[in-house]
């Protein structure tokens, strides 16, 4: 589904989130180079837009961007060409990531985890690839808030957005797809929990634009001290 619709999926992204999703990528960024980490992992990196915002954000990592459908990735590699930026990309399953315990200072994904058969697999993956006091970041689209913004999101999210993403996509199942993962992923405080259970500490989160979109970031708990009385 998601090689289908790449050619046209940076244009909806933008147009369909009102351009708000830059913002979101770029919050996400600067939260994953705290600390100047010198190599990050970008899981689900689609066309690569989180995975460049990182790399603008410090020019000085290594960032590496994967995905399992290739013609997200050819897009991707088109991208970083044309924006001159050197970002390494290649096919591989984020719950089964072909990289060895420890070999990331951060891990980033963009609204890729709710497209996971078992997001508790990929966060446990996640968690081995990071080196000890190494963050993870998830951006993610929470089921619509209780209230009027909610009620508002879910008109949109179920009726119109689905209707233009097939209009300019040529594939509404695609966008009929996207309303019905949001309103089955976990709600913020839930996917919190579940990256505690994981391993992770510090984990919080806080929401963008009225609770569209939510920021959550944990960190692989450093290594204790060796040896000790």
């Amino acid at each position: 589904m998601f090689s289908r619709i790449a050619p046209t999926y940076d244009l909806l992204n933008s147009l369909l989130s009102l351009g708000l999703d830059a913002r979101w990528r770029r919050e996400a960024a600067l939260a994953a180079v705290v600390g100047a980490p010198a190599r990050v992992l970008d899981v689900a990196a689609g066309t690569g837009k989180l995975a460049f915002a990182v790399k603008r954000a410090l020019p000085a990592a290594e960032v590496t961007g994967v995905d399992f459908s290739a013609a997200m990735l050819e897009v991707a590699r088109d991208a970083a060409l044309a924006q001159g930026l050197e970002v390494a990309f290649t096919a591989a399953d984020g719950t089964a990531l072909p990289f060895a315990d420890g070999a990331f200072d951060a891990v980033t994904i963009g609204y890729g985890l709710r497209n996971f058969a078992d997001p508790e697999a990929g966060l446990r993956e996640f968690h081995r690839v990071l080196a000890p006091g190494g963050r993870l970041v998830v951006l993610e689209f929470p089921p619509p808030p209780a209230g009027p913004v909610g009620a508002a999101f879910r008109l949109y999210f179920e009726r119109l957005l689905p209707l233009i993403g097939g209009l300019v996509s040529g594939d509404r199942e695609a966008y009929g797809y996207l309303p019905r993962s949001v309103g089955a992923f976990m709600r913020p405080g839930e996917l919190a929990a579940r990256m505690a259970t994981v391993g992770f500490v510090q984990v919080r989160y806080r929401l963008q634009t009225f609770g569209v979109s939510a920021l959550h970031v944990g960190v692989r708990a450093p290594a204790g001290p060796v040896g000790g009385r």
